[in-house]
């Protein structure tokens, strides 16, 4: 099982990047999948979640609006659109995928909001 997440990096305030994690060894469709960060100092937080089929999806209070996620089951792969980055986005993300009993993280990826 492994979950690779890529489109980390730094960017200034205003700006957007994309993330994608891309997923195998497992049910893809099946699973509800979610990303989470982590600021330095702070606990892990839940960012957005999707459902198996997509028809679902809910975020956080402090990126509604500016985040959007989707996914491509036919690429076994979660998105993650960061619009109008703030300097608080700044984190370690995660992608995680979730389904009954079965948990699965990816190792994560910086993004640095900085000008």
């Amino acid at each position: 099982v492994q979950l690779v997440e890529s489109g980390g990096g730094l960017v200034q305030p205003g700006g957007s990047l994309r993330l994608s994690c891309a997923a195998s060894g497992f049910t893809y469709s099946a699973y509800a999948m979610s990303w989470y960060r982590q600021a330095p100092g702070k606990e892990r937080e839940l960012v957005a979640t999707i459902t198996g089929t997509g028809a679902t999806t809910h975020y956080a209070d402090s990126v509604k609006g500016r985040f959007t996620i989707s996914r491509d089951n036919a690429k076994n792969t979660v998105y993650l659109q960061m619009n109008n980055l703030k300097l608080e986005d700044t984190a370690v993300y995660y992608c995680r995928g979730l389904w009954t009993l079965y948990d699965y993280w990816g190792k994560g990826l910086l993004v640095t909001v900085s000008s």
